[in-house]
């Protein structure tokens, strides 16, 4: 959109503010809200904030950044409405005094990456899935892990969500994101709401903008919406599976496509799986950022353990999806180990930087894993050789501690301070003693 559109909707709409958003190292989103009167000086010339209060930023001798609009994310906030406090979202991209791109902000990291991948004539495309939890709160109105129903996957009579998430895709649709689908996933109180595929940069805001959305409206409903992987012992985990795939620049043909291979993939498709394969321990700590994610990442829960691909199985870490044979467009690869207390930009930066080097170095993948691997044998599995992903958070940052490539693509601003916050994160975790110590030990030591 041009300033000018965007003028007549500010009009129209009586918009009174507009929050210029970002994100920190972790995926928080951040707000600075101006009086609508100040937009276009933002727009002409940034506006300015102190980094140093924003986690993994800047030190307080070099706080000074400006946030610069990116009008082509402007939207109308549908749940601020009203007739003096109608309020308007813009993404915003953060700059140094020097006029030069933040290497702290993801969503550089990112343009960065996508930057690289064009350069060798390729767009990077995204299709995440987030899924989420639904819970109840106490009289006090604090969040409670008990699910809002009882329903499972795609279940219609006990689904209690099925009219919260058409709240929720109409504040999403409202924001400009064009939603695909929305069902009950296989836990109780889990959903999943899925929108339009698109280039990484783009799917990536979309992804942000979908978990303030969700939280939102679960918030004006009376409920609690939870992006957290893994929140109930016993029960599957909320993960953000994204189907990934290369386009040609030029043509627009889709470059993973090949109709006359065994699984429609081209010789570049199946580079770019094992790269991902190659990489998938030192992306862990991205892509499955939390103490928390490696909970969910265990057998049994449809979530995967197993550095292998496959096309059926789903217990396997790379996912081919069947595709119809007359719409080769649609071929792409599923990874399956992100969930979504990620941060998109730097998930889909570490995602798309360890398929590059797959192709750059004409890797080949394993033998597909069409077997259920949770049950295969102790025996078959030391004949498969196949490795695991990291068990635990402590475990995942001691693998992105030796990946180079991953630690190149995030830059050494945000690899430094990512690492330095999930190290304090797993040294809490690991000092704290918790309920179930007491509950085993305590009687009997």
């Amino acid at each position: 959109m041009t300033f000018e559109e965007i003028q007549t909707i500010i009009d129209d709409e009586n918009i009174r503010y507009v929050n210029l958003q970002f994100t920190d190292i972790v995926g928080m989103v951040k707000n600075q809200t101006i009086p609508i009167s100040q937009f276009a000086e933002a727009v002409d010339h940034g506006v300015w904030f102190d980094g140093s209060s924003v986690e993994g930023f800047a030190r307080i001798a070099e706080s000074d950044m400006y946030l610069m609009p990116d009008l082509e994310t402007f939207s109308i906030i549908p749940w601020d409405r009203g007739a003096e406090t109608t309020t308007a979202r813009v993404i915003c991209d953060v700059f140094t005094p020097d006029g030069d791109p933040f290497p702290g902000d993801p969503r550089y990291v990112l343009r960065r990456a996508v930057a690289e991948a064009e350069a060798m004539g390729v767009d990077y495309m995204t299709g995440p899935e987030p899924e989420f939890f639904l819970f109840e709160r106490d009289e006090q109105g604090n969040p409670r892990p008990l699910p809002h129903d009882n329903a499972g996957y795609f279940d219609v009579s006990t689904d209690l969500g099925t009219v919260i998430r058409r709240h929720m895709v109409n504040a999403i649709e409202n924001m400009g994101i064009e939603v695909e689908a929305l069902h009950h996933e296989v836990a109780a109180g889990q959903h999943e709401i899925d929108f339009r595929y698109g280039d990484a940069l783009r799917t990536a805001d979309n992804v942000v903008t979908l978990r303030i959305a969700v939280k939102a409206i679960a918030e004006q409903l009376g409920l609690y919406a939870t992006f957290m992987p893994k929140p109930i012992a016993g029960i599957n985990g909320s993960g953000m599976h994204v189907h990934q795939s290369l386009l040609d620049r030029e043509s627009g043909a889709n470059l993973f496509s090949d109709p006359d291979a065994e699984y429609g993939l081209s010789e570049m498709a199946l580079q770019f799986i094992a790269g991902l394969l190659d990489h998938a321990p030192g992306l862990a700590a991205i892509v499955a950022p939390t103490v928390n994610s490696y909970k969910r990442l265990v057998p049994g829960y449809e979530a995967p353990v197993y550095i292998s691909w496959a096309r059926t199985n789903r217990s396997a870490l790379i996912r081919v999806p069947r595709i119809n044979p007359h719409r080769p467009q649609a071929t792409r690869v599923e990874l399956r180990c992100p969930d979504p207390s990620a941060n998109p930009y730097l998930a889909f930066t570490v995602m798309l930087a360890a398929g590059l080097d797959g192709i750059r170095r004409k890797l080949t993948p394993p033998t597909p894993a069409e077997e259920d691997l949770y049950h295969l044998t102790p025996e078959r599995l030391a004949e498969r050789q196949l490795q695991t992903l990291p068990g635990s958070l402590g475990e995942a940052l001691e693998a992105l501690k030796a990946n180079t490539l991953v630690q190149e693509a995030l830059g050494p601003h945000i690899y430094e301070r990512f690492f330095e916050a999930k190290q304090q994160e797993w040294d809490s975790y690991r000092l704290h003693v918790s309920a179930w110590e007491h509950d085993r030990y305590l009687r009997i030591f």
